[in-house]
């Protein structure tokens, strides 16, 4: 696939910066056009109702302010894609709850560019599971970004979790432009023994062999986990230096369980690396 639109969630956040530079770079790579997207965070529905409905108290919601809010990110945004040098860029203010609102123009997207929830200092309205329900809900891949994000560069070095899953395969072929470019890949099979045989033998070789074709390199280590595939996941980073991790999700509900079990809940939660990931 190719990155040709690509979708940042923006607001007045510290960490908007970050995620407008990091997509601004891909958007310069991969000539494509960038799309920011702002939101009030509020469903126009609600208004709607509480217009239409004599029995619901009027809503008392400061939406010229919100409104500004959602415009002065956007500004931002401008100034900053078009200063980087991005020759095709959109701006588009949503009155929608921001983790639906990025959902669904993700879909009209090659990818999106979010950033992870930050307990210490919060984007304004931004839920807690925020990656967790782009994720099920964009249908495109994720880029989650780090509160610590500094600078635009990744994918350099980087690590691909890999198990045989269909999510898994669904993120490792979708960065498969960005692999192209990097200086080394590393797939990294997490307690290799439990998957079985059902992808031959050495779990992993038949992956290697199919990014070859593409022109891609890789190394294929295997990890033991012990209770936890997260720790390790992130402790084979550290390793081998990565700047960027691939992986799938498989999701259920509300709640996201990525391809090694639970190890979503612990990257997203501490995790200093990007994650690019897909349902």
């Amino acid at each position: 696939m190719e990155y040709k639109t690509i979708l940042v969630h923006v607001d007045e956040s510290a960490q908007a910066a970050a995620r407008i530079d990091t997509a601004a770079r891909l958007a310069i790579e991969h000539n494509a056009h960038l799309i920011g997207t702002a939101l009030t965070n509020l469903p126009p529905r609600l208004l709607l109702l509480s217009g239409l409905d004599p029995s619901l108290p009027p809503m008392q919601v400061p939406l010229a302010e919100l409104r500004r809010l959602a415009d002065s990110a956007l500004d931002a945004f401008e100034q900053r894609a078009i200063g980087l040098g991005v020759l095709s860029v959109e701006r588009r203010r949503m009155e929608e709850e921001i983790g639906l609102g990025v959902s669904l123009r993700a879909r009209y997207c090659n990818l999106v560019v979010i950033g992870r929830h930050d307990a210490a200092h919060p984007s304004p309205g931004v839920r807690a599971d925020f990656p967790e329900y782009v994720l099920l809900n964009s249908t495109k891949p994720v880029l989650v970004l780090p509160p610590t994000m500094q600078g635009p560069s990744l994918g350099q070095r980087i690590v691909a979790a890999w198990n045989g899953g269909a999510p898994a395969s669904r993120a490792i072929a979708s960065a498969i432009p960005l692999m192209q470019r990097a200086r080394q890949v590393d797939i990294v099979v997490v307690d290799a023994r439990s998957q079985g045989d059902l992808h031959g033998a050495m779990l992993g070789a038949d992956l290697a062999l199919y990014l070859a074709r593409h022109g891609i390199r890789v190394n294929v280590r295997e990890v033991d986990s012990h209770i936890d595939p997260g720790p390790a996941l992130l402790g084979a980073a550290g390793e081998a230096g990565a700047d960027l991790i691939v992986m799938g999700a498989d999701g259920r509900s509300r709640f996201c369980d990525v391809l090694l079990g639970g190890a979503t809940r612990t990257l997203l939660r501490t995790s200093t690396l990007p994650l690019w990931m897909a349902h």
